[in-house]
């Protein structure tokens, strides 16, 4: 895979545009500015009237971010902070309520690259994880130091892993002899704890549940993403629409049933009965995007 020029390609751009009704002269807030490829966008539609908030928790991002929003037509304000500090964010910047809210929980394809965030087992990394500095506990450190039955419940309960126990089992023996410090001896270890099958080869690596696993553990991404949904709707005012990109499934269902369960209270209204994917045309320009599902609700 080759990075893209500006390290990531935005997801389901004119979805974004078009659904979360982005129009001139109203506040939006994205949660994950990421390299501002979304909002590089938004920004040319708000125009002198209007104020964009980013927030990542990635620092690296959020420069890379600052320098390309820096010549944008509107108002711009940027945060170092998780979007489960939104409400926090708001107050810092003086705002009660908001027009429209993306939030895109994807990786950055940069990050999958570099070295320093240890996400790939691609090519040998320190095993670390972090997307922000500020978390304390790396990948390594979950893979030496949980007991075996609870590193192989979050193998299972964050991935879906079926062979969580014999992972598991596997790193437990194998830490004995020496820590786990990077990706690809972990990738390995997997590897070999998984039952070899026959026929044509496994669309993906059987690493990869493991690593997304321990990414979702080592960033707390659904105790995150539960302070978001909701903490989010209420951040809009009446009228105001609030987007989630997903790329799996215990995501997308967080969101589905946090907005089902605001709709059946009268505080939301579905805008997406079912989710926005991808066309034909942006999967083959972006191959990534292929899993990407936007839902959208509007605060009534």
């Amino acid at each position: 895979m080759e990075l893209p020029e500006t390290g990531h390609d935005p997801v389901l751009m004119q979805e974004v545009l078009a659904d979360l009704s982005i129009r001139p002269g109203i506040t939006y807030v994205d949660c994950t500015l990421g390299r501002a490829g979304h909002s590089s966008a938004v920004a040319r539609v708000l125009g002198p009237d209007g104020l964009l908030i980013g927030l990542d928790a990635d620092p690296r991002n959020l420069i890379f971010a600052k320098e390309r929003l820096a010549d944008a037509p509107c108002r711009v304000r940027l945060f170092h902070a998780n979007f489960a500090e939104l409400q926090d964010v708001l107050s810092e910047a003086g705002i009660t309520a908001v027009d429209a809210l993306l939030a895109d929980l994807g990786l950055s394809t940069n990050q999958l690259f570099d070295p320093a965030y240890g996400l790939s087992f691609a090519q040998p990394m320190p095993l670390d994880m972090r997307i922000d500095p500020r978390v304390t506990q790396t990948a390594a450190d979950l893979v030496n130091e949980l007991r075996e039955e609870d590193l192989a419940n979050v193998l299972y309960q964050l991935a879906q892993e079926r062979y969580s126990r014999r992972i598991a089992r596997k790193i437990v023996d194998a830490r004995r002899v020496s820590p786990i410090k990077t990706t690809d001896r972990l990738a390995e270890l997997v590897r070999s704890a998984i039952p070899k099958r026959g026929g044509a080869p496994e669309k993906i690596d059987p690493a990869t549940r493991t690593f997304m696993a321990l990414r979702m553990a080592v960033n707390h991404e659904m105790e995150n993403l539960a302070s978001l949904l909701e903490q989010a709707p209420k951040a809009l005012k009446p009228g105001g629409r609030v987007g989630i990109i997903s790329f799996h499934s215990m995501e997308d269902r967080a969101v589905k049933q946090a907005f089902r369960s605001m709709e059946q209270t009268g505080f939301l209204r579905l805008v997406t009965k079912k989710p926005l994917t991808p066309t034909d045309a942006e999967i083959t320009a972006n191959p990534r995007s292929r899993s990407a599902k936007l839902r959208i609700a509007e605060r009534k």
